[in-house]
């Protein structure tokens, strides 16, 4: 990582951090500005950093703007775009599996990581699955869906190796399931914080994964 992607990774943070207060205090209208704000320093990161295998990069873009659209999808206060905002998700999530996979991939991690990604959806996949479908029977596909690509991203960070992607992937499933269940199952409390603390924690190991030597 160059000094100059540091810098922008410190911004990422910044305004990450004023999305999280907009939040905590319920102030719609700097969380609108703040949270897709987030991203753009990140984008910036992906596109100035030298990654292990440049092949990533634009990938790994890509997984960003996807992300980024997701964002303002989801924020938007209309039932009917959040489909469309998890289908910006999931192929986000299939950008960043393509992107890892270039970057090398190990056969036992891999199954190592299936063995865990498994375990968690199983755990809590079908009750929300379930949840979604209760709400709205057109849901429940697209959540089903949805959360096996998620577990396949993990499975290829646990793949490609590095601690700090491992984690984000982590933190990734963590925030969406977390949003899957407060949206089909029960609210919790601070779950909309913990939801966005945690996706951009994650995007932020995630891309600092990129540069990290195989």
């Amino acid at each position: 990582m160059t000094q100059l992607s540091w810098v922008f990774i410190a911004i990422c943070v910044g305004i990450a951090l004023v999305d999280w207060c907009a939040v905590a205090t319920d102030q719609k209208k700097l969380e609108y500005i703040a949270k897709p704000l987030t991203m753009i320093p990140l984008i910036v990161v992906a596109v100035i950093c030298t990654p292990a295998v440049p092949a990533m990069r634009w990938w790994f873009v890509a997984a960003l703007l996807l992300s980024l659209l997701g964002d303002v999808l989801l924020m938007l206060p209309r039932e009917e775009l959040f489909v469309a905002g998890l289908g910006s998700f999931l192929v986000a999530h299939v950008a960043y599996v393509v992107g890892l996979n270039i970057g090398g991939v190990s056969g036992l991690r891999i199954l190592i990581g299936a063995v865990l990604a498994g375990t968690v959806l199983l755990a809590i996949g079908p009750t929300i699955v379930k949840g979604a479908s209760e709400r709205d029977k057109v849901l429940g596909p697209p959540v089903a869906v949805y959360m096996g690509v998620l577990g396949a991203m993990f499975v290829m960070a646990v793949g490609a190796g590095p601690v700090v992607g491992i984690v984000g992937a982590a933190l990734f499933m963590l925030s969406d399931a977390c949003i899957g269940w407060s949206q089909f199952v029960a609210q919790f409390t601070h779950s909309r914080l913990a939801i966005m603390i945690t996706y951009h924690v994650a995007q932020i190991l995630l891309v600092v994964s990129m540069t990290v030597t195989r």
